[in-house]
């Protein structure tokens, strides 16, 4: 029949940047939906009117009460737990935002339990950037996870929309970027600079007429860097009208953590988790 497709087909023409591991992980954990029903078997047929998303793994769904702002716990065991964020939220509390938090959500979801236990923040996400976030559940997990982030050693994928047609397919970004007495983050100039060295490396996967879809990797994990830097060769994350973005259609800030490689801090086995990009990311490049 013109149009269908095996649920595989479809994933990975909804998800284009996932990895055939991630899609396998995602099945076997019971987070593929085909009409908010959970579906397990890749050979599935699926028609061209039916919905395939992606939702909570099936073994320990998202509870409304513990998740209202739309946070999902990506994977979690003894030691770690890592959080798919949405954009919007921040992940600690500020002087003028002490609720609205991931690590207040956290918070709640594991004091509520029996033992009670509590989330010990190991990096941050930006309020407005959605994605991966790994946040330890002890003591000794929270400074094994930060020496791996001091040491560069955690791998950091991110994928943005851009404005602008990006023409270099590849380029490695190394600026210093500081900070001024208001927090804002920007590139540090002139002979005498100050500042912290900031290393971005990026790969375009679409070029669209107006916009650029592009994978990101990080050398290191300063404040806005990501968004500081790509404004600074002239093509600033759509939607980020603090950096100069003069566009902003999807409401949101179009930057997503995607990957996140790290050692597990109890087996000392490698852990990667992937979390594809919003599908609007892709239609947007597109002009669908």
């Amino acid at each position: 029949m013109r149009g269908v497709k095996t649920l595989a087909e479809r994933l990975r023409a909804e998800f284009p940047g996932a990895s055939g591991r991630s899609m396998k992980q995602w099945l076997t954990a019971g987070r593929v939906r085909v009409n908010a029903r959970v579906v397990s078997d890749p050979r599935v047929v699926v028609a061209p009117g039916d919905r395939v998303s992606l939702g909570p793994a099936a073994a320990a769904p998202a509870r409304p009460d513990a998740f209202p702002l739309g946070l999902v716990v990506f994977h979690e065991d003894r030691h770690l737990l890592v959080i798919d964020k949405p954009p919007g939220l921040l992940t600690i509390a500020t002087e003028k935002e002490r609720e609205r938090t991931a690590y207040r959500i956290l918070w709640d979801l594991l004091g509520s339990r029996r033992p009670a236990a509590r989330p010990f923040i190991v990096h941050r996400l930006d309020r407005e950037t959605s994605g991966l976030l790994v946040v330890a559940k002890t003591p000794a997990a929270k400074t094994a996870l930060q020496a791996q982030f001091a040491a560069r050693t955690v791998d950091r994928g991110y994928v943005a929309v851009v404005e602008g047609v990006i023409r270099r397919d590849t380029q490695t970004l190394v600026d210093r970027v500081e900070e001024d007495a208001a927090y804002r983050v920007r590139l540090a100039h002139g002979v005498r600079r100050g500042g912290r060295e900031a290393i971005t490396r990026y790969r375009v996967r679409e070029r669209g007429r107006d916009a650029t879809l592009i994978d990101i990797a990080l050398g290191t994990g300063r404040r806005h860097q990501i968004r500081v830097q790509l404004a600074g060769i002239g093509h600033p994350v759509v939607g980020d009208a603090r950096h100069g973005s003069r566009r902003d259609p999807l409401h949101r800030i179009c930057l997503h953590a995607s990957v996140l490689g790290l050692v597990h801090p109890a087996t000392g086995k490698p852990a990667r988790f992937e979390s594809p990009a919003p599908p609007a990311f892709t239609r947007l490049v597109q002009g669908v």
